[in-house]
């Protein structure tokens, strides 16, 4: 099919092949065009046609040596960062600005997180160095100008041993949350944190989500429904919930979050500015509690993975469609937990073994009787 663009969270998306005269003259695209308006989107699909068409036509421009001029500062002109990503973006800036981006290779880049985080672990490396640079490069290939490239991550052995240098252990197992734990934690809470766990852990819901929620175009409480807002690259999607989290959000006043202007758009479900506005009243509500302090997305988004497919066997289809996990293998990888393991295991064991003195007629510790009868 012809290109056209399609929504992708905040940013519009190209999808299809460039045609001439009805035949492919592209491979398939797949690919952001960087526009947050639709119209933009079909002036980036317009544009990449006409470009594809006149190089099928006319060949390559003899004077286009875009990568001999096109440095990685250029990319970064032409590429729209998260505000996360517009931080990790400066100091990589500093080491790679002026290098042409056919000069940048992935071991450069590797190397670079290192260089710019001596003291971090490799996953940091990732996030605050590979993945950008990896986004800018791709990006600007998406849109012409340069090859794009590939970076493979650190490996197990590297990620140990800056573990062992930097004396610190990454990857710490995440304890999810539970019922149990909700209902401690509820007891010492304000309203509007006890609320906000009861959600997160109930829908499965990100913290960036829950606050971002506005009361009259999230919830339709009247019809047992939310929104949970857009977040990686997944759109607005409304679920049903139960009457016990209905009660709960109807029970929370209209708030508008501190700081902000009192208008009707500035009103907030949980009445939070920020993600991390919470922060503080969690810690107290969950020391007061005498419970263990967990984190926002491990007291929800793993807590809801846990408890459906671990504690109440959920069928995965289901636990991932209502949690918004597009990938279930993710969602069993990341969000799931072994729990009371060797209980479990003692337990299966000993069933096994009942079962198998039953159809046997045998026990397990008769031949070690009979020899002690044989020798009496």
């Amino acid at each position: 099919m012809p290109l056209e663009p399609f929504r992708r969270g905040p940013t519009w998306w190209a999808r299809g092949r460039v045609e001439y005269f009805g035949a492919a003259i592209t491979d398939y695209y797949r690919c952001s065009t960087g526009a947050s308006e639709e119209a933009g989107a079909w002036d980036w699909c317009r544009a990449e046609e006409e470009r594809q068409i006149r190089r099928h036509v006319l060949g390559d421009e003899p004077d286009a040596q875009p990568d001999a001029i096109f440095n990685f500062a250029d990319a970064v002109l032409i590429y729209k960062p998260s505000a996360a990503d517009a931080g990790y973006l400066v100091p990589i800036l500093t080491k790679l600005g002026s290098l042409p981006v056919a000069a940048i290779t992935p071991k450069l880049v590797r190397d670079l997180g290192q260089e710019l985080y001596p003291d971090a672990s490799t996953d940091t490396w990732v996030r605050h160095v590979v993945t950008p640079v990896r986004s800018v490069i791709n990006n600007a290939h998406d849109l012409g100008h340069c090859a794009p490239i590939r970076i493979k991550g650190y490996s197990k052995e590297e990620r140990v041993a800056q573990d062992i240098k930097r004396g610190r252990k990454s990857r710490v197992k995440k304890t999810p949350g539970s019922w149990e734990w909700l209902l401690r934690f509820r007891q010492h809470a304000p309203k509007r944190h006890a609320a906000l766990a009861m959600f997160m852990f109930m829908t499965g819901a990100r913290i960036s989500q829950a606050v971002a929620m506005h009361p009259d175009r999230h919830l339709k409480l009247d019809e047992m429904l939310i929104c949970i807002p857009a977040a990686k690259g997944h759109d607005d999607r409304w679920i049903s919930v139960p009457q016990e989290l209905v009660t709960e959000l109807a029970s929370l006043p209209r708030i508008y979050p501190r700081g902000f202007d009192r208008t009707a758009e500035n009103l907030r479900v949980f009445g939070f500015a920020d993600r991390s506005s919470p922060r503080k009243g969690w810690a107290r509500a969950c020391k007061l509690a005498g419970i263990d302090l967990l984190p926002f997305h491990a007291a929800g988004r793993h807590g809801f993975g846990q408890e459906m497919n671990v504690r109440q066997g959920i069928d995965e289809k289901a636990a991932g469609e209502f949690g918004g996990w597009s990938d279930t293998s993710l969602m069993r990888r990341t969000y799931t937990h072994a729990e009371q393991t060797a209980e479990k295991i003692h337990e299966a064991q000993i069933r096994g073994l009942r079962a198998a003195e039953q159809a046997t007629k045998l026990t397990l510790f008769s031949s070690a009787e009979g020899e002690k009868k044989g020798k009496a």
